[in-house]
């Protein structure tokens, strides 16, 4: 698979605290790259990285072999969308308000509100499972609709890479596989995607490309079906376990074995 977006010797840090160190990674195009590890390992900090929130220390990240730095701000976000942990929203602000500022990238001082946007908006919240909720104050709604909310906005800056930051929390089981089928439909339509995870049966079931970090390093990187074995699960997560295929997918699924 090719790579638009690759990460070469990144160091990165939050001050004095080194989180990587020499951290390499190709991001296969038109994949669904899933990025798992224990808590802590530099999951987030990586995909922060990979959209300009940090700077690396040390090493550079490239899309289209042009650092990401170079960028202007409109422009990266018109190629990649980030949905972060935990975003907060302005107070009273309603649903389809906050969708709606997905389309900044695209507006500029000479443009207007246009037909595009309005129907980039309607069908982000569609694919998210939003639209009844439109009207509704964003500080109304449960932890589970916030987050679908936030998806939308992602959707509404309809980028070809799309990155997200645990985009399965606060969601319901139903919610989750509906969140990642969704997902890997956009992949199957022309979408890099990139998720951090932190089920590693899902991650498997729906990747191409799977990432195990732990402690700040790649310890492995391919398909699920070639790198998850029980040796993978006890060096990352120090999780004793069988590994054996899943009975509706044939993908790897782990059974823990405490």
């Amino acid at each position: 698979m090719t790579a638009r977006l690759t990460a070469r010797d990144l160091t990165l840090r939050y001050g004095d605290r080194v989180v990587s160190t020499r951290l390499s990674l190709d991001i296969p195009d038109r994949a669904f790259t899933a990025i798992v590890g224990p808590n802590a390992c530099g999951k987030s900090t990586l995909l922060r990285s990979l959209v300009r929130l940090l700077r690396p220390a040390e090493g550079e990240v490239r899309l289209d072999d042009r650092e990401v730095g170079a960028y202007p701000t409109r422009a990266l976000a018109r190629v990649l969308g980030f949905l972060p942990q935990d975003p907060v929203a302005p107070e009273d602000i309603r649903v389809r308000q906050l969708v709606a500022r997905g389309r900044f990238p695209h507006q500029s001082l000479l443009s207007t509100w246009s037909e595009r946007d309005e129907a980039a908006v309607t069908e982000a919240m569609v694919l998210a499972g939003v639209e009844e909720l439109a009207d509704r104050p964003v500080q109304q709604l449960s932890g589970g609709q916030r987050q679908r909310v936030w998806v939308a906005l992602v959707l509404a800056q309809d980028t070809p890479h799309l990155l997200l930051d645990e985009p399965t929390s606060f969601l319901d089981i139903t919610h989750q596989y509906q969140l990642l089928s969704l997902l890997a439909r956009l992949r199957d339509e022309g979408r890099t995607v990139i998720a951090v995870l932190h089920d590693i049966n899902q991650a498997c079931r729906y990747a191409d490309h799977l990432v195990a970090m732990r402690d700040g390093r790649v310890v492995a990187e391919g398909a699920p079906g070639e790198v998850v074995d029980a040796a993978l699960l006890k060096e990352v997560f120090d999780l004793p376990s069988v590994v054996v295929p899943d009975p509706v997918t044939g993908t790897p699924m782990v059974v823990p074995a405490l």
